[in-house]
């Protein structure tokens, strides 16, 4: 499937193009929203793209501004900016309230969502959602060395298994990450919530999704741990839990 292209043109930054593809179908829609610097042909959107496909349910996955085939440049995103794409994908793309499916920063993104369109929301499936990640996963962890780098020169590279070079973090993003932390606080979403971690995670500490499910006001929320589940959550079994997670939320 080639990707196609919306324009988001009420930003910042001028006038952005998002890449996505979506399957048409039957039933609750159902989106995934990525992790940090990944992109929609990922293990876990292409598994869901088949499971869709061969089940006649409509699907959409899509890269974030600065991710994958989508404009601009990742070093100029910001969580005030990436709050916008998905959104955009309801308010351009999808009918009816969608399922999201937000993975690790996908998750973070997800819930900001579904407090910014209630209405286009049916419910939320987090996996290793990364909530307040860029002041407790990044600004927290950061060495002294690091802090006073990323103030001085406003760009850092922090280590990851996942980019040999590191994911490169500015001081935009972390200053202004501090406009969307949730924890402190309840979070009023009201709606259907299935949490999905790994207790081996050793990106986002599966902790953080107890947290979470305490300060969410909805009653109906599920959370599913994995004793030997990673970060990633992309092996067969863990596939298959997660579909039935969202067929179990379907109608």
């Amino acid at each position: 499937m080639t990707a196609l292209f919306t324009e988001r043109p009420e930003t910042d930054k001028g006038p952005q193009k998002l890449a996505y593809m979506q399957q048409a179908g039957n039933g609750t829609g159902v989106i995934f929203c990525g992790g940090f610097r990944s992109d929609m042909s990922g293990t876990k959107a292409s598994a869901l793209a088949d499971w869709a496909q061969q089940h006649n349910r409509p699907f959409t996955r899509f890269d974030y501004f600065g991710h994958g085939a989508s404009s601009g440049q990742f070093t100029d995103g910001t969580i005030s900016h990436w709050r916008g794409d998905i959104p955009h994908i309801l308010d351009t793309l999808c009918e009816g309230p969608q399922i999201l499916v937000g993975s690790s920063f996908g998750g973070w993104l997800s819930l900001m969502a579904a407090l910014d369109r209630p209405e286009k929301v049916a419910a939320l499936v987090l996996i290793a959602p990364a909530v307040d990640m860029t002041e407790r996963l990044m600004w927290a962890r950061f060495s002294d060395k690091a802090r006073e780098k990323l103030m001085q020169e406003g760009l850092v590279y922090d280590p990851s298994e996942y980019d040999p070079d590191g994911y490169p973090i500015t001081r935009a993003l972390i200053e202004d990450g501090r406009r969307h932390l949730m924890l402190d606080a309840p979070i009023e979403i009201n709606l259907p919530v299935r949490i999905l971690h790994g207790q081996k995670d050793d990106a986002v500490p599966w902790q953080l999704s107890l947290e979470l499910a305490e300060q969410l006001t909805s009653d109906d929320v599920g959370l599913h741990f994995s004793k030997n589940g990673d970060h990633r959550l992309s092996e067969p079994h863990e596939i298959d839990r997660l579909i039935e997670l969202i067929e179990a939320l379907s109608v």
